[in-house]
């Protein structure tokens, strides 16, 4: 057994920046991740981090256009965090040695990026993620800071009160994915999850195969509430043979977007008359499918990206990259002919609730980047927000997690504020199918004490890795072929009732299949098969409460289109979707967004570009 002050699960931007604050503040850390920290989904980020540096920008600004972004439903305190504490990060990110691209007078560059109303997204180059990632792996190292590479956490060791609220988490449970041995990790600080992204919930998504969002499902079946998961973000411009993401650089640097008929349609067709092609993400991916729909699109799939009106120079010195990807994926070459896209899942606003510290529900459960949901980006995400929100709150978790002071939080978490139950009947049941079987073991154990919990957690983890490896059964991935594929087909850009009920069904049938879920390899070493299998589960958790939330959810905000539902209510919906695991049944519930800033409130307003 492995015992350290902090353990952080997942070694991606979040990952690196919670380590790096906890060992700052005192803390033995260790990083305990299923890859390399090089190779976390950090490094394919792109476009760049908004920041308030410039004198004729403030940080005021920053927030009013992540907030309008949000469509109003991202809490204030957590807006207001990232926008003031963003600039100081970037700065330290330089003093660190991360590569900014730069101005002739030797500033860091900044571009437009879109609602956004001032070019505030710093970069480097089109691989401000990878550089972000280097840059902070390097401090890990510099720091002496542990780090379990290819350790796949299974479970979160959770003592089992029935309230959530009266829960502690005290480590993890892992599986050495090169030695197939299953052990415990004790953190008597606390643990950390940053285990980023669920884009493998799609089948067309800018996700790497490892987004799994396995600690959204660990912390979920730990009594965390999973917070907004019916709004995920598509990003309009993914290569359409593979879903690899096209930065929204190329359209801050002044990259067109042209329909079949050739129309500059973001325009001629009225979707966004002042910004065009920086308008919000949602904006945009709706625009492209609405061209398609209507016969105006390339294919019937796809709409053009073109930038070879920027000069050969600028985009190799700020896009190089996206060259190599348009020509290696789809032999389009970016500077003599335009590049096809389509809208692909990019990112989920949602996740595992916490306050503006990280902090949840169960005490000594912290999270970080895009698995937490502070929220920072309610119903849409501005592009650029994604890396300041993962060093911003990653900073603050560790710190946190470490003992060191900070200000009381003003975010409620769990039904600890003022909170409502759902009034909305499912059709279709949701929930475990039998959640005693192996194939369903929860954190939760009945002891109390640390090392029994750690040890009663191991013992149940190896108990399910050896029965998936002994028995016969079903294979994984026709099940999660099958949720991939109903999630894309109705649960995609526009969504309606019947499609989303639909989908319900479709998880039902999954849920049950992967009773008789077994693993055909029988190695220890490098069992791939074993740990999709275990990652399966995780994303039929969140497949069905992001399904859950869509159908609740009767408006049209931000990402989430309904057909039925064609207006904002925020007479009525001006607040945040919660599910709860109790025991296996899903609760859902709500609680209000908060709009009361430092010194101003929100006031919610038509949202125009």
């Amino acid at each position: 057994m492995h015992e350290h002050d902090v353990v952080v699960v997942g070694a991606g931007g979040a990952g690196l920046r919670a380590a790096i604050a906890a060992q700052e503040a005192g803390a033995d850390v260790a990083i305990v991740s299923k890859l390399h920290p090089v190779r976390s989904h950090t490094g394919a980020a792109e476009g760049g981090i908004n920041a308030a540096l410039r004198d004729a920008d403030s940080w005021e600004d920053h927030a009013y256009d992540t907030m309008k972004g949000s469509d109003y439903l991202a809490d204030a305190p957590a807006v207001e965090a990232l926008c003031q504490e963003s600039p100081e990060e970037v700065i330290q990110l330089e003093h660190w040695g991360m590569p900014f691209s730069r101005e002739e007078d030797g500033r860091v560059s900044q571009r437009p990026f879109g609602g956004l109303s001032f070019p505030r997204t710093t970069y480097a180059g089109a691989e401000t993620g990878h550089q972000m990632l280097h840059t902070m792996y390097e401090q890990v190292v510099k720091r002496g800071i542990t780090v379990y590479d290819e350790w796949h956490v299974m479970d979160l060791v959770v003592t089992d009160e029935p309230d959530p609220a009266d829960r502690t988490c005290h480590g993890v449970v892992a599986y050495d994915i090169q030695t197939g041995e299953v052990n415990g990790f004790r953190a008597d600080g606390g643990v950390i999850l940053a285990t980023g992204g669920m884009g493998q919930v799609f089948d067309h998504t800018t996700n790497a195969v490892a987004n799994t969002g396995d600690g959204v499902a660990m912390a979920y079946r730990a009594g965390v509430p999973m917070e907004d998961m019916e709004f995920i973000q598509f990003h309009p411009t993914t290569l359409p043979s593979t879903g690899v993401l096209i930065s929204e650089g190329v359209r801050g640097e002044g990259g067109i977007l042209y329909n079949g008929e050739g129309e500059r349609f973001m325009f001629e067709r009225g979707y966004a008359n002042n910004d065009g092609e920086l308008a919000s993400r949602d904006v945009v991916s709706r625009a492209e499918l609405t061209e398609v729909n209507e016969g105006r699109g390339i294919e019937d799939e796809y709409v053009h990206l073109d930038m070879r009106h920027l000069g050969e120079e600028r985009i190799l010195d700020r896009l190089e990259n996206i060259l190599h990807l348009a020509e290696d994926f789809e032999g389009a070459d970016g500077l003599t002919e335009p590049m096809p896209v389509k809208p692909g899942q990019h990112y989920a606003m949602g996740g595992i609730e916490t306050n503006e510290h990280g902090e949840t529900v169960v005490d000594g459960l912290y999270a970080a980047g895009e698995c937490a949901c502070a929220s920072v980006h309610g119903a849409n995400r501005l592009g650029g927000n994604a890396l300041p929100e993962l060093i911003v709150f990653g900073k603050r978790a560790g710190y946190h997690a470490a003992g060191k002071e900070m200000s009381e939080a003003e975010i409620p978490t769990g039904k600890n504020g003022e909170w409502e139950p759902a009034d909305y009947e499912f059709e279709i049941s949701v929930g475990e199918v039998d959640s005693r079987g192996p194939a369903a073991a929860d954190g939760g154990a009945v002891a109390t004490d640390a090392e029994a919990l750690l040890r009663t957690a191991v013992e149940r983890a190896r108990d399910r890795v050896e029965t998936l490896l002994s028995r016969t059964g079903r294979n994984h991935a026709e099940i999660r072929s099958t949720v991939q594929e109903t999630m894309t087909a109705n649960v995609n850009v526009f969504r309606e009732e019947d499609r989303l009920e639909e989908t319900l069904s479709d998880l039902r049938e999954a849920r049950e299949a992967y009773q008789e879920v077994a693993v055909s390899d029988p190695s220890r070493t490098f069992n791939t098969d074993l740990i999709h299998t275990m990652e399966t589960r995780n994303i039929l958790d969140i497949a069905e409460a992001l399904t859950m939330g869509a159908l609740a959810r009767r408006e049209f905000r931000g990402a989430h289109w309904r057909k039925e539902h064609q207006e904002r209510k925020d007479e009525s919906w001006l607040k945040h979707t919660l599910v709860s695991w109790n025991g296996g049944e899903p609760e859902l519930w709500y609680k209000p967004a908060i709009l009361e800033g430092e010194s101003k409130t929100y006031e919610p307003k038509v949202r125009s570009y």
